[in-house]
């Protein structure tokens, strides 16, 4: 959700598939390109998401969660990966490709550090539950940000101001501690990173033609990759909120 990716960058015919005189072998080409692309984004996506599995069911089983569940460790590996995902973010042009690709697997690895907190919160069957019913939800939802005609820029912008607002929300109910707003932070949590699904497909899928063949097309991918992989871990635990059964 960084500038990187802004739908909104100005180019002529950006998004559009190229007719080269209405030729369907160009068109042929193109489709198989966005395919490949779109292919790759979410190889490296569901691979950062089973790493970030296992390092954190290991962890738990292992007993280093506890370590990590109070303490200074906890901050720190709290904070890391929000540190990773910044400076991929604000690095990408001048990172290569080796450096993003490894940013994003110690990303995925210090995730997995981070949500072995969960294993001493809920139970393992309803960890497994809800997960793949977010697996299920998020699939749909980018599918249909992938074939939607409709543009959803603006709803992505809109989607956009309300994680912010919604991180204000987070932090207020620190001090608060009120039970109902935070069913309510849950439930908002979930709409938002749901239509955020769609839209940051949508908005990856649209920018192919604009990074197609160029060094930044392998960049591209990778970053795709993580704003989706935030999209279904920030899915998954609000809607564990409600589905979790606490141990």
């Amino acid at each position: 959700m960084a500038n990187w990716n802004d739908p909104r960058q100005s180019q002529t015919g950006f998004g559009s598939v190229p007719r080269a005189g209405g030729d369907v072998a160009s068109r042929t080409t193109f489709d198989a390109g966005l395919r490949s692309y779109m292919l790759s984004i979410y190889n490296y996506m569901c691979s950062g998401v089973l790493l970030t599995g296992i390092v954190a069911l290991m962890t738990a089983q292992s007993g280093l969660a506890y370590t990590f569940a109070s303490g200074p460790l906890m901050w720190i590996v709290a904070l890391s990966p929000l540190a990773i995902v910044f400076a991929m973010s604000f690095g990408m042009q001048k990172f290569s490709k080796t450096t993003l690709q490894a940013m994003y697997w110690g990303f995925a690895f210090l995730m997995g550090l981070s949500l072995s907190t969960i294993f001493l919160v809920y139970t393992g069957g309803s960890i497994a539950t809800t997960f793949f019913a977010t697996a299920g939800a998020f699939a749909g939802l980018s599918l249909f940000g992938y074939t939607t005609k409709k543009d959803l820029s603006a709803f992505g912008r809109f989607l956009i101001m309300g994680v912010v607002g919604l991180i204000i929300a987070m932090v207020l109910n620190i001090f608060i501690g009120s039970s109902t707003l935070d069913l309510a932070i849950s439930a908002i949590g979930v709409l938002i990173f749901a239509g955020l699904t769609a839209y940051d497909t949508q908005k990856l899928k649209n920018m192919y033609e604009q990074v197609r063949g160029t060094p930044m097309q392998s960049k591209v991918v990778i970053m795709g990759a993580l704003n989706l992989y935030l999209d279904f871990i920030n899915m998954f635990l609000f809607l564990l909120r409600f589905m979790g059964s606490r141990e």
